[in-house]
């Protein structure tokens, strides 16, 4: 019984790693105060389109990241994409019937709280505050919204967990063989 709830707790956080968007996060905080001049935008407005850019493309990339996928064919070589609603998309002749692959509902779900975490940690960085809106110094929304924000996308991510193995992370071992296990991971994906 134990380990069975540990079993279910680790699939869990690991679900929860690979939907996270701890890449774009970190390189966010890597150009946050290279790119807002440590909060001061004031100075020159450059600082403050160059800081919009980078909120812009890093929530794309968190945005886009639920919509990748990979899989390995019956030679054992990776393959990623991007799911359509036709199946995987670039389909390379392969063996893997990429239809099963489609886009789905799930996948806009996750994509929008992956989006939602990112901005609350982006947005309550203090350097974006600083240079977006300086007054605003709200303790009481500082400490309830990441919470919030955070248990609520927990929740989503550890009960409805994605089967998408997105582009730098590995494959389950239910997905090695596409060619085999392909009705297995349906099964998983419904």
């Amino acid at each position: 019984m134990a380990t069975s709830i540990r079993d279910g707790t680790m699939s869990g956080l690991g679900s929860l790693i690979k939907l996270l968007p701890s890449g774009t996060v970190f390189l966010f905080q890597f150009l946050s105060p290279v790119l807002t001049n440590n909060g001061n935008c004031k100075t020159n407005n450059k600082y403050y389109y160059l800081s919009g850019a980078l909120l812009g493309v890093c929530g794309l990339s968190c945005f886009f990241s639920s919509f990748t996928d990979s899989y390995k064919d019956s030679n054992g070589i990776t393959h990623h994409g991007i799911p359509t609603r036709k199946g995987l998309w670039p389909s390379s002749g392969t063996s893997v019937d990429l239809s099963a692959y489609k886009v789905r509902l799930g996948d806009l779900v996750h994509a929008y709280f992956s989006l939602l975490v990112f901005a609350v940690v982006a947005l309550l960085d203090k350097n974006k505050r600083d240079c977006f809106y300086p007054s605003w110094h709200s303790k009481d929304l500082l400490q309830a919204l990441p919470l919030l924000v955070g248990a609520i996308s927990g929740v989503v991510f550890a009960l409805y967990p994605s089967s998408r193995h997105s582009i730098g992370y590995p494959l389950s071992p239910s997905s090695m063989d596409g060619s085999k296990n392909l009705e297995e991971n349906l099964d998983h994906r419904v």
